[in-house]
């Protein structure tokens, strides 16, 4: 199992984050890389970076769970919470830290001094580190030289949004994954009232799944349109 640390509020990985019920889209590539990473470890740094909803959560969560299934210890650290710098503190002992937003702490020195002792300590001791921001490192005003040098020495990623036809095929595969049958019809009945964004889409189908499973119902059309009309639905 993917071992975490003990934090002072609940980061819980997503169970349906995993490699397997990502739609590689246009990121095949990155997909093959990340789980060579997870998987027997090799870069001292992979940087991923794309807007809102591009699925690079999902990725590092994926990555934490494909090393827990190698037998590896990883960490994963989501830096759009409020945490304080010293959870840095320990991580080089992980082989794999994955890193969420770190375009958040760029300017907070505490942050940045923390983060730079990690990127060598777990280098020196031969893990890596898998970070993602919103865009790439060069571009973020990091207020340390040495962070900023260091944090440019990997492969760097961006993480080309599903869209287009490819929303449908995301959606399948995902419903397929939690064991869902989602008719072509209110697959795109849903894309047609929805943000189209893979985030969007996730949540979606979270709520749809438990509405579900409650009612004993299949996702037609009627039933879909019935859940989202309740004064405590999302639509």
């Amino acid at each position: 199992m993917t071992e975490s640390r003990q934090l002072p509020l609940p980061v819980q990985l997503s169970d349906q984050a995993v490699f397997d019920s990502f739609f590689e889209s246009g990121n095949g590539t990155l997909l093959t890389h990340l789980k060579s990473l997870a998987g027997s470890g090799g870069e001292r740094l992979i940087w991923l970076w794309g807007g809102s909803g591009s699925g690079k959560t999902h990725l590092l969560q994926a990555a934490c769970a494909e090393a827990g299934r190698h037998g590896r210890r990883a960490a994963y650290l989501p830096l759009k919470e409020k945490l304080e710098a010293g959870m840095l503190a320990g991580l080089e002992e992980f082989s794999l830290v994955c890193l969420d937003d770190v375009q958040r702490i760029a300017g907070l020195t505490d942050w940045e001094s923390g983060l730079f002792r990690l990127f060598n300590e777990v280098a020196e001791k031969g893990g890596s580190l898998l970070v993602s921001a919103d865009r790439p490192a060069a571009k973020i005003p990091f207020g340390l030289p040495d962070l900023q040098s260091r944090l440019n020495w990997g492969p760097v990623y961006r993480v080309d949004p599903v869209s287009g036809e490819d929303l449908h095929k995301a959606m399948a595969l995902r419903a397929k994954h939690r064991g869902l049958q989602l008719p072509e019809e209110t697959s795109r009945f849903l894309l047609r009232r929805f943000p189209r964004d893979m985030r969007s889409v996730y949540r979606l189908l979270d709520t749809l799944d438990l509405a579900s499973l409650r009612a004993q119902r299949r996702l037609t059309v009627p039933f879909v349109r019935a859940v989202l009309s309740r004064d405590d639905g999302i639509g």
